[in-house]
């Protein structure tokens, strides 16, 4: 949603929270993320605080106080659920199906998906949407507030990975498009884990016996918030075999889609890249911490 509608009358977004906000009981944050120390493998900023635990602020932006503290949400939805005159069925959402854990339901759901996509952020709010997908069952669900997912050879960017380095806030999305045509939201707070730390932690880990989807990373998920993404425009899908075996791993350019939008082709004449210019008060550039040994690992991702 475009934060440039000013309901409260002040320039800029309205977006952002009042760092000194403490959720309702209940809620999602009143417990699950504080539990684990999550900072551990993070950096720490200029207060000693880890990053996880920081509010990024955008930019010339004004702290406002929250305007319904003991709703789910941000208090940018609250204030344009109440210019657009939705606050009755947001808080219908709200009771009904916005949840702070997973229910079983949801946790059946989630170990059958073969994909999803995933939302995150980097420190200053720019954002990533990507999509994983593996084999039924590489969403691991390990109890009903914490799932992970497995991190395989990819391009190398690791653009995820290092927006969750700097920021923790992630959004799942699952759809199933074939069987219920629905969809599941989980929101959270992400870490980094490596495979061989992770099997340490949780021996029953399977091993996936194709090269190509060997793990090399775990993201592990503290659920904050699940809830329903509804049918009502979910196409319904079937699959189809596919063409050949599955080229998990590979860095062969033709199976990888080659050059399918044609920006290699326009690489030589392109402008060089400049990185968007964010104004003085952004936090400081701040170097990922993963372990020495995730750190080797990733380098082949």
């Amino acid at each position: 949603m475009d934060g440039h509608l000013n309901l409260d009358g002040h320039p800029g977004r309205d977006r952002n929270e009042d760092p000194g906000r403490k959720p309702a009981p209940g809620h999602a944050d009143s417990g699950a993320a504080a539990s684990r120390a999550e900072g551990a493998d993070l950096v720490c900023g200029d207060d000693g605080a880890p990053i996880q635990h920081q509010r990024a602020l955008l930019p010339g932006v004004r702290r406002v106080s929250p305007s319904r503290p003991d709703r789910p949400g941000s208090d940018g939805e609250h204030r344009l659920q109440e210019h657009m005159g939705t606050s009755d069925r947001a808080d219908k959402f709200y009771d009904e199906q916005v949840l702070d854990r997973l229910n079983p339901r949801m946790r059946e759901f989630a170990v059958r998906q073969e994909m999803f996509f995933l939302a995150t952020s980097d420190r200053h709010g720019e954002c990533d949407n990507t999509f994983r997908a593996g084999p039924p069952g590489f969403i691991q669900v390990f109890d009903d507030r914490t799932v992970a997912y497995p991190e395989y050879r990819g391009n190398g960017v690791l653009a995820s990975l290092g927006n969750i380095q700097e920021n923790p806030h992630v959004g799942i999305l699952m759809i199933d498009f074939l069987q219920d045509r629905v969809g599941l939201h989980i929101n959270g707070r992400a870490r980094v884990v490596p495979d061989e730390e992770m099997r340490r932690e949780r021996p029953g880990l399977p091993v996936d016996p194709v090269p190509g989807r060997r793990t090399q990373l775990w993201v592990e998920v503290t659920v904050e918030e699940a809830y329903i993404h509804c049918a009502k425009h979910i196409p319904h899908l079937q699959k189809v075999p596919a063409r050949g075996d599955r080229a998990w791993g590979t860095d062969d350019y033709k199976r990888k889609g080659g050059d399918f939008f044609g920006s290699a082709a326009e690489a030589a004449g392109r402008a060089p890249y400049e990185r968007p210019r964010h104004e003085a008060g952004d936090p400081p550039s701040r170097a990922s911490t993963l372990p020495r040994a995730a750190s080797s690992a990733g380098t082949t991702l």
